[in-house]
């Protein structure tokens, strides 16, 4: 962006954005100075499981929205209208599953990582697959997270690129590694609300300044930017009702039912059903991050409808783009430019110290604590911290590497943590539905999802025809101009930043120009698969080829299942079968034998989970999955 251009902060506007950074350093400072001091591992990892709903559901909706998704969502919307808009619908499903499924049996199971419960179900070797698998999902986002937003403000306000990045790292890594987790989730809380306010900072000054309400609506209404339902069951249009609340359940589930970063927030919580609620009132919360975001987006349309501002932006990304529009909205009201700012900064901050609390938890729990048991505590709790700062400083490496491939690995990085969450969901769902899934299914079910997930990404980034460079000009009479200054015209083209593709069949007779493209067939057509179905797709690859792998190996027997590792999907679906051919059928296991195999277990389990109960399990827990005729607890105890 040429530098005339660029927008500029006033004293106000760096106070404020300074005061966020202070904040965040004054919590992590608050809780390690109080309390137990993080002296032990279950108040740095856990926060001694003694949270309740609200604070976790606030932290598991900050850890979702990330910087990524705040100045995403407004530039999707802004480019192809409102039918990104369906993807609440897959919230439901995506909350329900985790409330109900995904939380009792981490819960009960009392554990610490989630890939314990891989060890528990399947060995050792499945869990350290899975735990590097996550580690290498988390450590490319972290990069992303912390160089997108720091990237956009530096191309529209000339702030310093890597004095924004090192000063987001290193507040993040002083509060994660002073406060521990309590820390992560009372920030998290603090920076829920400041992105509320700076998004709606945003939406009101907007509207005021484009004309009103009316106003708005009637220029997206002209511009075609609310979509309406389409019913297309093409796997390979980008954004269709199918492909964002079908496939968007098997992304929300990824998030929500088995990442560590979220499943650490479930078993922080003081009962099961505190952690249930909270993942219950996150669905409001989401629904209305989601709307916040959207509108944006349409005010954002509705502003520069009929305006050139393509020589403006010039090669600027679409976060660019957001940020040029909030700068152009609230420039003159000191304040709210910072406000603003501080909003996707806080977006940022809560993913990034999601990421490194978690990634700290898993490396200590799943590769070092299982080969040094007798390690004490305190060096432990050490340890820990020395993990957490160690991850932050790897972040800052990989906004580096972000920075010197540019744009192109964002939308690659984006993908990446697609292709990975779905093998992570599909080798859970595997041990949790299929009581006849091994060891051995599980880890080549993983590794061959994994290979073809990064098959069919890697293939639609390499096939992917190379951008037009095209201006775009939305004119009042509700035709688009585009200026081509490309002599081949490719099938697709992209505009305005990652995961905006989408084909033409023809221009518009407005123009004058009718060009026709074929759709891709045979193998660039499976390469064409849109990106939400990319975990659904990879999830159901690891089933399907673990499940046959274990009946060619040998499946698992009954005794061979550890007690409270399965959820009866099966027995719950075919409940029309006779309860003995249901039970060899679906080798239904009751998830109240956990408390009692786990009060009956040698220390070394204790040691390896790094969980030392200090309360007697409530009766509760002590249910099954399937009660008897006369048990009806189960019931209530799992509704709110």
């Amino acid at each position: 962006m040429d530098p005339s251009d660029q927008k500029h902060f006033t004293d106000v506007d760096y106070v404020i954005f300074a005061a966020l950074l202070a904040a965040s350093v004054g919590i992590g400072l608050y809780y390690a100075f109080s309390g137990g001091r993080q002296r032990t591992t279950q108040e740095f990892l856990m926060a001694d499981r003694s949270m309740s709903c609200l604070p976790v559901s606030l932290s598991l909706i900050a850890s979702f929205q990330s910087a990524v998704a705040i100045i995403g969502v407004p530039a999707e919307i802004y480019t192809h209208g409102t039918q990104y808009w369906f993807i609440g619908c897959a919230y439901i499903l995506g909350l329900l599953v985790p409330a109900h499924v995904f939380i009792p049996v981490f819960y009960r199971l009392r554990i610490s990582s989630a890939y314990q419960y891989l060890e528990m179900r399947f060995s050792k070797a499945v869990r350290i697959c899975g735990t590097l698998t996550f580690i290498f999902q988390m450590v490319i986002y972290m990069g992303v997270c912390v160089y997108t937003p720091a990237f956009a403000l530096n191309a529209v306000t000339g702030f310093e690129l890597w004095g924004v990045v090192l000063a987001t790292g290193f507040v993040c890594m002083l509060y994660t590694t002073l406060g521990g987790l309590k820390a992560v989730i009372w920030t998290d809380v603090f920076q829920t609300v400041v992105m509320f306010a700076g998004q709606l900072a945003v939406i009101v000054v907007g509207v005021q300044k484009t004309g009103g309400v009316s106003e708005v609506w009637r220029k997206v209404w002209e511009g075609n930017r609310i979509s309406g339902l389409n019913l297309n069951p093409d796997p390979t249009e980008r954004h269709t009702f199918w492909t964002l609340g079908v496939g968007g359940v098997f992304l929300m589930l990824s998030l929500y039912g088995v990442n560590q970063a979220q499943v650490q927030r479930y078993l922080s919580s003081r009962t099961e059903k505190e952690a249930i609620r909270s993942c219950y009132m996150v669905f409001p919360s989401l629904q209305l991050a989601l709307a916040l975001s959207c509108v944006m987006g349409l005010v954002m349309f509705a502003r520069y409808y009929g305006e050139d501002i393509s020589d403006t932006l010039c090669n600027s990304s679409s976060e660019a783009m957001v940020i040029y529009f909030v700068m152009d909205m609230l420039q003159g009201l000191p304040g709210l430019p910072g406000l603003f700012i501080a909003c996707l900064f806080s977006a940022a901050l809560s993913t990034i110290s999601s990421a490194l609390n978690s990634l700290a938890t898993v490396t200590m729990e799943d590769l070092i604590k299982p080969h040094f048991p007798a390690m004490s505590e305190a060096r432990a709790t050490l340890l820990s911290k020395a993990l957490a700062m160690s991850y932050g400083l790897l972040c800052l490496a990989m906004a580096y590497l972000t920075h010197l491939m540019r744009n192109s690995v964002l939308q690659v990085a984006l993908e990446i943590f697609g292709m990975v969450g779905g093998p992570i969901l599909g080798l859970f769902c595997l041990g949790m539905f299929f009581p006849w899934a091994n060891s051995i299914g599980a880890v080549a079910g993983l590794f061959i999802g994994l290979a073809v997930a990064f098959w069919v990404g890697i293939g639609s980034i390499t096939m992917r025809p190379p951008t037009l460079d095209c201006g775009v000009i939305l004119l009042p009479d509700n035709t688009t101009a585009i200026q081509m200054a490309v002599s081949n015209v490719t099938q697709r083209y992209e505009l305005l930043g990652p995961h905006t593709q989408y084909a033409i069949t023809t221009l518009t007779d407005n123009l004058g120009i009718p060009l026709f493209f074929s759709k891709p067939s045979g193998l660039k057509r499976f390469y064409s698969l849109s990106y939400m179905w990319y975990s659904g797709f990879n999830c159901c690859t690891v089933i399907l080829t673990g499940l046959i792998i274990s009946f060619l190996t040998g499946p698992m027997k009954e005794d061979d299942v550890k007690p409270g590792t399965i959820y009866p999907l099966l027995g719950k679906l075919l409940y029309f079968l006779p309860e003995e051919l249901k039970k060899n059928f679906c080798c239904v296991t009751p998830l109240g034998q956990t408390v009692a195999a786990q009060q009956t277990s040698p220390p070394h389990h204790e040691e390896m989970n790094g969980v030392v109960s200090q309360e007697k399990t409530s009766q509760d827990e002590r249910e099954t999955f399937l009660p008897e005729e006369n048990t009806h607890v189960v019931i209530h105890e799992t509704a709110v």
